[in-house]
């Protein structure tokens, strides 16, 4: 991917990775501001933008506003990440059998074939088990325990 050109403009300033494109807020009729991230096609963030002096058009742009931007849209796209990456891989350890079991799955969101894979380590970090399950499986406590319990089959699908 190429560097896209600087640019410092009223309505338009792209600079370290992002590009901040003051635009009609189509709700009312006031600005907001889209922070595009470079080679992403859609905003990361899209908020209100500050009225000018006279009331009718934008705030223009400038050094501050977009670095200020610049660090809310990253730190709401890595919260987004943390959150996604939160969501589709899950760890748990539990007691089962008189032993401590560490059950994680691992969801595989592919378009055609999504699944998961549950896997269960003991203490040590040996792989004791590793099977797929559906990616709607829903681990916790219960889910971990009734798993190993049961000599770590392929779960019922739900």
């Amino acid at each position: 991917m190429t560097d896209l050109p600087k640019t410092q403009e009223p309505r338009l300033w792209r600079g370290d990775g992002w590009t901040a494109k003051v635009i009609k807020n189509e709700d009312d009729d006031g600005w907001a501001v889209a922070m595009i991230k470079d080679g992403e096609p859609e905003p990361a963030l899209v908020g209100p933008w500050t009225m000018g002096r006279d009331k009718k058009n934008p705030k223009p742009l400038d050094v501050n506003a977009f670095n200020t931007l610049v660090k809310t849209a990253s730190e709401f796209v890595r919260r987004h990440e943390q959150q996604l990456h939160a969501t589709l891989h899950q760890r748990i350890t539990v007691t089962a059998n008189a032993a401590r079991v560490t059950v994680s799955l691992d969801i595989v969101p592919d378009e055609e074939h999504p699944h998961a894979l549950l896997s269960a380590h003991d203490e040590t970090g040996e792989l004791l088990a590793e099977v797929k399950a559906a990616p709607s499986f829903k681990l916790n406590r219960a889910s971990a325990v009734a798993w190993a319990e049961n000599g770590f089959g392929k779960p019922a699908e739900r």
